[in-house]
């Protein structure tokens, strides 16, 4: 096991924690979370060797191989794939050995070689990395590229992929979820579940770290404090907790007052929408959330719009894209004050160039584009926190938009996005991402525009900004249109979602829960269409009617058998979760109930098996109804 002794470790003068004490057990899933700067990353510079304890120690199984991701890659002409393969250490050092006996025409290390390379796997190597890289969005042509040909987002993914590749006993993932998108954190999501090893995760995403972990382990005060769960539970249990706690009450009294309203506000509005319904039922746990953060240090609004027209922006029948290359077709949308829509779609399907287009930073090429006449756009994208000024402060930057403005008002208003005292005068270029992008939504907000466009706005940001901006959101006047790999921030600010896929975008009639099971559909159909289409030209018009009745006599088993898997699966997947809920007792731990351990192990591995089993069955019999509906 992985154990901490009474253990101190400061940066420079600063103690992050003191007297740690605590062990976590081969197989847990452990999220670590608190606010920027309380030492979430040095804990794991402490467990790579980069950092060495003040007092106290740690310890853990001699064996044990360690994978994270790396913060600096050497871009070099290597191809992406092999760079990936690179993260399988041993396997790397057992084909160099193999090279210099074949060299030396030494028999028995060659034998000696070629069996430990089958037992590790080595000879799918090359499919095992292809398959991550596919996973993480990489197409098949990109992955024999050079890695000095990517940007630094895919560059992250690279490593990403090459740390998954690594066959660790323990994985420390940073924010792995930065510079991802939606399906991709789907992906990776389902990739973590069936991780075997040890798995340490920092993370701002609450519903990533609620579908993988069973343990949180939360840095605050200078403390580390165990809550058995995912991140839903240790929420509840914080707030229990703060709830007890008399100089917190008053202050949290009026939060939970707050949220209430809108719980109030929002039943009465989206009764009639079904997108709607997921936001109420997340709307009334946010007086729960709301409880587990009374002594967040960000509390802001969105200042109201100077005007607000009964719409703000029309395009009739419009086509957009590049280089006379239409990248979506015939957009019929109209946005007025007070929506909130979400876009939701593959990698470089085109809600970047939807977003861009609405703030009319690409032209139509057909069609009309008809804005207010007052229509403000408040638009915040990634490349916009390498914009700001390096050498200027937070001062600087808000006295630019507006020169009437004295230092007080400045420091009050900055102060409600955490830039306080000095900070406020200091040079943004030392600053990290979350600070970046925390400064780039105050400019934004500042400026009182009546559409926002949020293009992944919570990249770097911690839990309590992320917070913080989804209830500002549910308070701004204007419209919202959001694109974003945070579901919790999707299901709660946005009443109506879009899907962007195969050049047009069309409204999505389900919850942001449904998109995983799009996604698998989308997948599946793809596997079948050039046979469907094959088979679609060569029947004549009396065959498609006749077939239709056949359809329905083949489906309509294939139907009742999915469902009847989709159930087991349910159950499995809540037996598996009871499971790891025990499995994350210290109790369960102990030599008394060692037998006890032995049969719940045993239980989660044949769930485990018994899951994938199941997941196979699915992904055919789905493949087969796709087939059978195209014909």
């Amino acid at each position: 096991m992985l154990k901490f002794n009474r253990l101190a470790l400061r940066r420079a003068a600063h103690l992050l924690f003191d007297e740690a004490s605590f062990a976590i057990h081969p197989g847990q899933k452990v999220g670590l979370t608190g606010s920027n700067g309380c030492g979430k990353s040095s804990l794991f510079a402490l467990l790579l060797g980069q950092l060495h304890a003040d007092l106290g120690d740690f310890s853990f199984p001699a064996d044990w191989v360690i994978s994270h991701v790396a913060q600096e890659t050497v871009l070099t002409e290597q191809s992406a794939v092999e760079f990936v393969i690179d993260g399988d250490v041993e396997l790397r050092q057992i084909q160099s050995q193999l090279a210099e006996a074949e060299k030396n025409h030494q028999g028995e290390i060659i034998a000696n070689c070629h069996v430990r390379l089958e037992e590790i796997g080595g000879y799918t190597a090359y499919s095992r990395a292809a398959k991550l890289m596919d996973g993480l969005g990489f197409s098949t042509d990109l992955i024999q590229n050079a890695i000095n040909s990517f940007s630094g987002g895919w560059v992250m993914r690279l490593n990403l992929a090459r740390a998954l590749m690594c066959r660790s006993d323990l994985l420390l993932l940073d924010e792995p979820t930065n510079h991802l998108d939606l399906d991709t954190v789907i992906w990776l999501e389902q990739w973590l579940k069936h991780y075997s090893g040890t798995l340490i995760i920092i993370s701002h995403d609450r519903d990533f770290l609620d579908a993988v972990v069973g343990l949180i382990a939360h840095v605050e005060r200078q403390q580390i404090t165990l809550y058995s769960g995912n991140y839903s539970a240790f929420e509840k249990r914080r707030a229990e907790r703060l709830s007890q706690q008399a100089a917190s009450y008053e202050k949290q009294q009026k939060t939970i007052a707050h949220m209430q309203s809108f719980v109030n506000r929002f039943k009465a509005k989206a009764s009639k929408a079904k997108q709607a319904q997921s936001r109420i039922k997340a709307l009334e746990k946010m007086e729960l959330i709301a409880r587990a953060h009374v002594d967040s240090p960000f509390s802001f609004h969105f200042r109201d719009p100077r005007k607000l027209p009964a719409y703000l922006i029309r395009l009739d029948q419009v086509s957009v894209g590049y280089d006379q290359n239409p990248v979506l077709d015939n957009i019929n949308l109209s946005i007025c004050p007070g929506d909130r829509i979400g876009l939701l779609g593959l990698n470089g399907a085109g809600k970047s160039t939807l977003i861009k287009l609405i703030a009319q930073q690409l032209s139509p090429m057909h069609g009309s584009q008809e804005a207010a006449k007052d229509l403000k756009v408040g638009y915040f994208a990634q490349h916009q926190l390498q914009q700001l000024d390096k050498e200027a402060s937070p001062l600087l930057h808000l006295q630019r938009l507006d020169n009437k403005l004295g230092e007080k008002e400045i420091r009050t208003y900055l102060g409600s996005f955490n830039f306080r005292n000095d900070k406020v005068l200091q040079p943004v270029g030392p600053f990290s991402g979350g600070e970046k992008a925390r400064l780039v939504l105050a400019l934004l907000i500042w400026q009182q525009p009546n559409l926002i466009l949020l293009d992944e706005p919570t990249n770097h940001l911690d839990l309590e900004m992320r917070l913080a901006l989804n209830q500002a959101l549910q308070e701004y006047t204007g419209a919202v249109i959001l694109v974003s790999h945070d579901r919790h921030l999707l299901k709660t600010v946005c009443d109506e979602l879009l899907l962007v896929d195969s050049g047009s975008v069309i409204d999505f009639k389900h919850d942001v829960s449904y998109y995983p099971r799009w996604l698998q559909q989308k997948r599946s159909a793809g596997n079948s269409v050039s046979k469907a289409s094959k088979n679609q030209n060569i029947r004549s018009k009396k065959n498609k009617k006749k077939l239709t009745s056949e359809q329905r006599k083949k489906i309509q088993p294939l139907l009742i058998q999915l469902k009847k898997i989709e159930s087991k699966m349910n159950r499995l997947h809540k037996e598996q979760d009871n499971v790891v809920s025990e499995l994350a007792s210290t109790e369960i731990y102990e030599e008394k109930n060692k037998q006890q351990l032995s049969q719940k192990l045993s239980k989660q591995n044949q769930t485990k098996k018994h899951l994938g089993e199941l997941e196979n069955e699915w992904i055919e019999l789905s493949e087969e109804i796709e087939a059978t509906e195209s014909g």
